[in-house]
């Protein structure tokens, strides 16, 4: 009976003003997946009314914003213990092309194959999710999360030495976030500050490891659906090595020379085409840096396709001073907005 009440609710959540197919579904889908976890790990003393204000509340998309869309779509599927919430993208590049321009030399990760038989074409893809670890504030808009993003680069066309590997970054992180009420917004029509932790590593022994750690503030904004996000980042200090290959102490002293000190992007989404970029900078002489240009697009259910170009340094942690171009296309599983 309680299931048949439920889905009685998702087929009556009709709208009382016109929208486009695509809101269409989206609100169906939300309600849904409200619903249904509401149904499975909601209070079991909470009326069908009670209910159905609750999803209507989250799913009601007509004044929503595009950070009030991603926000939703993370509710209603947060406490869902057969579902992972995204935390940054998640795609897979089967095809890219990448040009090495720095004179930098650095060690070949295989020490059987030298640096210059590695292939220009390789694959790329990146894991990103994140889970809340408190969320009891009086203010209902903070929370603290861990998340984790996985980044690796695979030689999958390089028959020559078996297709190995190349790179694989690990970034945990831990962080609080509080989307900010109408009058405590600086500027914008949404609003997230964000503090945060991070440790990012390639997992490789001496001479190849490459490590750092930071604490970062993001400020996250939105005007006229346009999202903005200013990163800026203190890099915690280690201990100098008096020998390279000692275990202890900093695997790359000079990093913050090459990745800089914030970061600062953008997205927007215009007829289910996503576009965005990040841009980094030391704000020094030589201007280091990195840019990164994004589009994803609708191919098929929940599925879009993907291309990014990436010019710059610190890609990857192994390569993180030398600088890269690179052009890929593939899918994109999860975005930004």
């Amino acid at each position: 009976m309680r299931a048949l009440l439920f889905t009685s609710l998702i087929l009556s959540s009709g709208l009382s003003h016109a929208k486009t197919d695509e809101e269409k579904a989206i609100e169906q889908e939300n309600m849904k997946q409200c619903v249904l976890n509401e149904l499975v790990s909601g209070d079991e003393q909470q009326t069908l009314v009670v209910v159905k204000e609750k999803c209507r509340s989250l799913v009601n998309i007509e004044k929503m914003s595009a950070i009030d869309k991603r926000l939703v779509r993370e509710q209603v599927t947060e406490h869902n213990p057969n579902v992972i919430t995204p935390h940054k993208r998640n795609y897979i590049l089967p095809l890219t092309y990448m040009e090495r321009k720095s004179d930098v030399v650095i060690e070949s990760p295989f020490n059987e194959a030298p640096e210059e038989f590695l292939d220009n074409m390789e694959a790329k893809f990146q894991v990103s999710l994140k889970v809340p670890l408190f969320e009891n504030f009086s203010d209902k808009d903070q929370a603290i999360h861990f998340g984790f993003t996985l980044q690796s680069y695979w030689q999958v066309y390089n028959s020559d030495i078996s297709a190995p590997f190349r790179e694989t970054n690990y970034q945990p992180e831990i962080f609080w976030s509080n989307v900010l009420d109408e009058e405590n917004r600086l500027w914008g029509d949404e609003m997230i500050t964000i503090i945060g932790m991070e440790h990012q590593s390639n997992g490789r022994s001496n001479p190849l490891s490459r490590s750092w750690n930071r604490i970062y503030a993001n400020l996250i904004w939105e005007h006229s659906g346009y999202v903005f996000s200013f990163k800026p980042w203190y890099r915690l200090p280690e201990d100098e090595k008096e020998d390279p290959n000692q275990p202890e102490g900093d695997d790359n002293p000079d990093i913050h020379h090459y990745m800089g000190y914030f970061e600062f992007s953008g997205a927007f989404k215009r007829h289910d085409h996503e576009y965005s970029f990040m841009l980094r900078n030391n704000l020094e002489s030589d201007n280091k840096g990195a840019l990164q240009l994004d589009w994803s697009f609708p191919v098929w259910g929940r599925l879009r396709g993907y291309a990014q170009y990436f010019n710059g340094y610190g890609e990857s942690l192994i390569d993180y001073n030398q600088h890269v171009e690179r052009f890929g296309v593939g899918v994109l599983l999860t975005g930004f907005l």
